[in-house]
């Protein structure tokens, strides 16, 4: 097999911070791509100061920021602004997650670097996007969980709007900001021309409902907290066991007889449960009963038993099985170690993304705070150690 970098020749400029941006500048990275991480000189990244910490070292940010260089600029000064454009006429793509508006009082907004260079693709999230009445709100996962709908339907039917258990908005919005850069090279290889990808953590949310907003289109339906139980199959659901809780998915009827056949629960005659509608009107009985089967043994049972029968269940992984179980760890390879100076070997999390011919995965560690902006200064821009030294007199770097 010939490997190769899904993204070899393709430089970014990542002045993200936190969580939206930066992940989407590690999936570049780890496809090969060439990522120069811009930061605050002294201060850097926000989530350099994030829990859980090796030594004084933050794991948040060296697992998002794996692979990729860090340069200092300051762009309060005429010289950092001039050192900026110089590296945005050499680079590909520019990702930023700042509040829109906040380049463009800097005079470095997309309209400002596209006339540098016509083939820059910016990349923008935010909270609401680069357009409307909410433009200029601030925005964080939880903002974009609420107002995307997220929040109304998690949880259960008496308890209070869930957030989800990770910041999934601003995963959301990575990932739609991705697959746009992906399409922004595409045109631009047949066009030549850049553009601007506009990614709101709101509308990613919204667009992740499926077909939950159909309900109220069709319908008029507002829908509401469930738990865990599927809108329209049934069981489709989580169940308590011995030990723990699994998850067994009954899409359609064909398994639903298996599971009947598996479990020797005599309710193929029963007229409640007949079909899946049925089953999904009587979900609240129906669940008490697979609950009085599930209680008597443990998860692991459970679980064997749906296999053997080839109907869909799982057991409720905690973070430690989730990340030690053979599958996941050794045959995804979803927990990877990895070489980081100063702390030594360390966990992160592998790339989902598996391809024949390329590997995605870390191609070096985080950097520190500034560490690589000579090197990347003189690289790209040829500059001189003299020239570097009047930008640090200057406070530019």
């Amino acid at each position: 097999m010939i490997e190769s970098d899904a993204f070899l020749g393709v430089r970014v400029l990542d002045m993200s911070r936190v969580l939206a941006g930066p992940f989407t500048g590690m999936l570049l990275a780890d496809m090969g791509a060439e990522v120069i991480k811009l930061e605050i000189p002294g201060k850097g990244d926000d989530s350099r100061q994030f829990p859980p910490f090796i030594g004084e070292e933050s794991m948040y940010y060296v697992n998002l920021n794996r692979g990729k260089e860090s340069i200092t600029l300051n762009l309060k000064t005429e010289e950092g602004k001039e050192v900026f454009k110089g590296l945005v006429r050499e680079c590909d793509i520019l990702l930023e997650n700042f509040r829109p508006g906040a380049m463009d009082r800097l005079g470095l907004g997309y309209e400002d670097l596209s006339k540098i260079n016509p083939e820059l693709i910016y990349a923008a999230i935010s909270g609401f996007g680069q357009t409307g009445p909410y433009k200029t709100r601030p925005g964080y996962d939880i903002i974009g969980q609420a107002m995307g709908g997220l929040l109304s339907i998690t949880g259960w039917p008496d308890g209070p709007p869930t957030r989800s258990g990770t910041a999934i908005g601003d995963i959301l919005s990575s990932l739609f900001c991705t697959i746009g850069i992906l399409a922004a090279l595409k045109v631009r290889e047949q066009t030549g021309m850049g553009q601007l990808v506009d990614v709101a953590l709101v509308d990613s949310v919204f667009a992740a409902l499926e077909n939950i907003p159909q309900m109220y289109y069709v319908n008029g339906h507002v829908p509401e907290r469930i738990g865990n139980r599927y809108e329209f199959i049934y069981p489709y659901d989580t169940f308590r066991t011995k030990d723990g809780w699994v998850v067994i998915g009954i899409a359609n009827d064909s398994l639903w007889v298996k599971f009947l056949n598996a479990t020797g629960l005599g309710l193929g005659d029963d007229l409640r449960f007949k079909s899946n509608p049925d089953r999904v009107k009587n979900h609240a009985p129906l669940k008490l009963m697979i609950e009085e089967w599930t209680a008597g043994k443990t998860k692991n049972e459970v679980v064997d038993i749906m296999t053997e029968h080839g109907i869909p269940g799982c057991p409720i992984y905690d973070i430690k099985e989730a990340s030690e179980d053979p599958h996941i760890l050794g045959a995804r390879k979803m927990v990877l170690d990895m070489e980081q100076p100063g702390l030594g070997n360390v966990k992160v999390q592998g790339n989902p993304i598996k391809m024949s011919l390329t590997n995605p995965r870390p191609r070096g560690p985080a950097p520190s705070l500034g560490g690589n902006t000579f090197e990347v200064l003189k690289r790209i821009l040829g500059l001189t150690e003299d020239q570097f030294k009047e930008l640090q007199e200057k406070g530019a770097v």
